[in-house]
């Protein structure tokens, strides 16, 4: 166990970068814990976790807007979900920039919807760069703070395997359950 640990460790950031250029947030969790066990620094972390999704969501802004043809046959297939984000964005303006990155799934429509868009780049590259610190800072923070509590249930899951189980049966379910009543049609 101590020899995989050290080697996130070793390799923790470039990890955390290339993670969080997707959305990060369990990455960046795993940063956290492992600053507040001592193995990384939580202020880089942080640090590289907000550039790296500050980068991706650019990235997806640049490809929706400037390579159409390439991201065309990815755009088709989720029309309703980019019209839920332009409406999303009528009614929240720029502010769902920030939001979004808390959102599973959203952080990857909200670039494609608003690259269709007039929407300005300089303005997207505010409003993404406020969200990616706020982000980054919220869920680092978060993750170092409970850093104890989550090494203490790995060590207890540790001491007792038998647990293991039970406890991924009962988070499956209940992740089950809320996604199940979350997109059932009203």
């Amino acid at each position: 166990m101590q020899e995989t640990i050290d080697l996130i460790a070793k390799y923790g950031y470039a990890i955390l970068f290339l993670y969080s250029l997707g959305g990060g947030f369990i990455a960046l969790v795993g940063a956290s814990i492992l600053s507040f066990a001592g193995k990384m620094d939580l202020t880089l972390s942080i640090a590289v976790a907000c550039v790296a999704n500050f980068l991706g969501d650019w990235l997806l802004f640049y490809l929706a807007r400037y390579q159409k043809a390439m991201m065309q046959p990815y755009l088709a297939s989720h029309r309703r979900k980019l019209a839920l984000v332009h409406l999303l964005m009528r009614k929240y303006g720029s502010v769902i920039l920030v939001v979004k990155k808390y959102i599973y799934g959203f952080k990857t429509l909200v670039p494609l919807a608003i690259a269709l868009t007039p929407y300005s780049l300089l303005k997207f590259n505010l409003y993404n760069a406020i969200g990616a610190v706020i982000w980054g800072i919220s869920i680092g923070i978060a993750g170092y703070f409970s850093g104890g509590i989550l090494i203490k249930a790995l060590e207890l899951i540790g001491d007792y395997p038998a647990i293991a189980p039970v406890f991924v049966v009962i988070l499956l379910g209940g992740l089950w359950i809320w996604l199940s009543r979350a997109t059932k049609r009203r």
